[in-house]
């Protein structure tokens, strides 16, 4: 029988059969290797512990040490042993797919009768059952005309039509556990018992079409978590309560931020406390931007398709954008134009009025610029998922040579905003080159360089997401951790060499020649709408004090008091403090309570007492403990508060 040779992670090689499985080769290495396996690596891919291998290979046995490896298969089991207990309470339930998704899985099942949240818990008992039966996992690969058979004599069209949509020649691999089967790529654990019992909760149910086609049917899918013990489920379940409180939907209404309503989907309506937060944001980053050397413009929100089509987004991203079609002058034919989904095309026209100069480079090209993206209504998700938006959008037109410092100088520029907001832990992940992409290799090894230069440079380590990137450039993708551990993707960057190419973009440079531009899409924030509703779950409704829409509250304790209150909020109006007086015949208490709960930071309490000696009493937000001050300290002190950090 042939040989091959196996490479281990320390360099040392073994031969081999050809056709040895990985759960050979741990066998062959130890006993205790064997019974710890869980899959493999073999040249880069994730391999079942009973494939073949039949070609010379890296090969590293994994155990559940390994996290990433851990959690995908457990989880990837999981979805099978969810669907195979589903089908044993109620047998005449189709199933469909379950993938693996964040920190769980779903799977989409065809059922006459809804499921209930007590149906989870049921599921949940039989999938215990199950994973103690410590039932075997097996593995084989069928022709295509066996596995449509198979499903045909079980009445599984579902599985049927993904064989149809599978690509002749790509083998249709059959898992069993235990006597259930399911059609998937794989790989899987070796037996049902490795999957921890009580490291997995089944989340809730939702709606979904057939395959996200809504001409399709509406199946009923099942979401659940799972992790490698119970003390990671119990940190997740912790974390998810602390999210329940800190949900910006809840923390907007009482607050008074915004509203959403069925006329208008995906859109917000700003209330005065809002778009105060909206505005004071969107000013510190225009001053921000001045500053670092970029000219702002603003660009039409409907633009004829003829623009679409040479920028490429008609064929490529038409399905999500919203289309205006108008009777201009009763012609016979309607224009058609498009919202703007976004702004990059646009800037181009504006790059393209003139003659550009290689002095005139690097340009800087900023807009607060609105657009509008068809989501599906399934998707939307209060202020963080939305069809109209703003992005803090800007475009960098450059030459190459200029790539890594203007990548090194937008770093260091995100780097101070997101430390103003409160952000000090945050990553950066390089996408490297795809599979199918223009350019040569020399141009994608020196922009690549470039990016991982700049990041250096600035002073950040960065991970790589192999062929991540666009068909047409990398990018660098900044990732931000809240106060409660949760992961947001925000700022980007992006290289695109396509676009200036697409919409003849042009400069004339040293030589007297035209050269093609580089342009740099970048964004810090992403959209105002998801950054403001990350930072209301981030600070739990408690944001610093010179983004919060109601700065201060007067509260008169007795209404003798009243025209001091008013002196007290004038003063601090006077200082560019923004307060309000709440003389309501109220109950002390009863307005601290209130205004708490609105989130307002400074609460000052004013009585007799407090009017005799000129001084307020001070609660701020959060703590129990009241303080004394003068007029004139708090009005100091709450004008210092009140000073953006960039104006300090």
């Amino acid at each position: 029988m042939a040989q091959i040779s196996l490479t281990f992670p320390d360099g040392n090689a073994r031969e081999y059969d050809a056709g040895v499985t990985p759960a050979q080769v741990a066998e062959s290495i130890s006993k205790s290797l064997q019974k710890k396996a869980i899959s493999a690596t073999v040249n880069g891919a994730h391999w079942d512990m009973q494939w073949p291998i039949t070609e010379d290979a890296q090969i590293a046995i994994h155990t559940m040490q390994d996290d990433e490896q851990a959690l995908e298969l457990i989880r990837h089991d999981l979805a099978h042993i969810m669907a195979r207990a589903v089908q044993e309470i109620w047998p005449d339930v189709k199933v469909t797919i379950g993938p693996v998704r964040g920190n769980g899985w779903f799977y989409d099942f065809d059922r006459q009768e809804p499921f209930t949240p007590e149906d989870l818990g049921q599921i949940e008992a039989k999938m215990k059952e199950i994973i103690n039966a410590r039932d075997a996992v097996k593995t084989e690969v069928w022709d295509r005309a066996r596995a449509i058979a198979y499903y045909e004599e079980r009445g599984e069209p579902f599985k049927i039509e993904l064989i149809d949509r599978i690509p002749e020649g790509e083998d249709l691999r059959m898992y069993w556990h235990g006597d259930w089967q399911d059609l998937c790529r794989g790989p899987h654990l070796q037996s049902t018992g490795q999957v921890p019992a009580d490291a997995f909760k089944l989340t809730h149910i939702a709606g979904a079409y057939w395959l996200g086609d809504n001409e399709r049917p509406m199946l009923q899918r099942i979401y659940g978590v799972a992790f490698k013990n119970r003390q990671d489920l119990k940190a997740w379940e912790v974390q998810m309560e602390e999210a329940a409180k800190r949900d910006h939907r809840k923390l907007g209404k009482d607050m008074d931020l915004f509203h959403l309503q069925e006329e208008a989907p995906g859109q917000i309506f700003w209330h005065p406390n809002g778009w105060r937060i909206y505005t004071t944001l969107q000013d510190y980053m225009r001053r921000q931007q001045d500053r670092d050397g970029y000219v702002e413009v603003n660009t039409p929100q409907v633009v004829d398709r003829k623009l679409w089509e040479k920028s490429g987004h008609w064929d490529n991203y038409q399905e999500n954008m919203f289309i205006v079609e108008v009777d201009e002058e009763h012609a016979r034919e309607k224009a058609i134009n498009a919202l703007k989904p976004m702004n990059c095309p646009c800037h181009v026209q504006v790059f393209n009025q003139g003659l550009k100069s290689y002095r005139d480079l690097p340009l800087r090209m900023a807009e607060f610029g609105s657009c509008n993206r068809y989501e599906p209504s399934g998707a939307l998700h209060g202020i963080m998922r939305v069809r109209g938006f703003t992005q803090d959008d800007a475009h960098i037109f450059c030459t190459d040579d200029q790539i890594e410092a203007e990548t090194k100088k937008f770093i260091e520029f995100l780097s101070k905003i997101y430390a103003d907001l409160g952000f000090d832990d945050w990553t950066i992940k390089l996408s490297t080159r795809p599979e199918k992409r223009i350019g040569s290799d020399e141009s994608w090894d020196r922009v690549e360089a470039a990016l991982g230069n700049a990041c250096r440079a600035a002073g950040h380590d960065y991970e790589i997401q192999e062929g991540e990137g666009a068909f047409y450039g990398p990018k660098l993708e900044f990732t931000l951790t809240d106060a409660i551990g949760r992961e947001w993707q925000c700022g980007t960057l992006q290289v695109d060499p396509n676009l200036p190419e697409r919409l003849d973009a042009n400069y004339i440079g040293q030589d007297g020649a035209k050269h093609r531009p580089v342009m740099l899409h970048r964004a810090v924030l992403g959209s105002f709408e998801r950054f403001i509703g990350i930072l209301i779950e981030n600070s739990a409704g408690k944001l610093p004090f010179w983004l919060a829409p109601r700065q201060v509250v007067v509260a008169s304790i007795v209404s003798d008091a009243d025209g001091y209150v008013q002196e007290v909020v004038d003063a601090l109006k006077a200082a560019g403090i923004r307060a309000e007086a709440d003389f309501r015949n109220e109950k002390i208490n009863y307005k601290v309570r209130e205004h708490s709960l609105g989130k307002v930071p400074v609460i000052l309490a004013v009585g007799m007492k407090e009017v005799e000696e000129r001084t307020v009493s001070v609660r701020r937000l959060g703590e129990k403990q009241t303080s004394m001050a003068t007029l004139d300290e708090i009005v100091v002190t709450l004008k210092g508060e009140a000073t953006p950090p960039d104006l300090k």
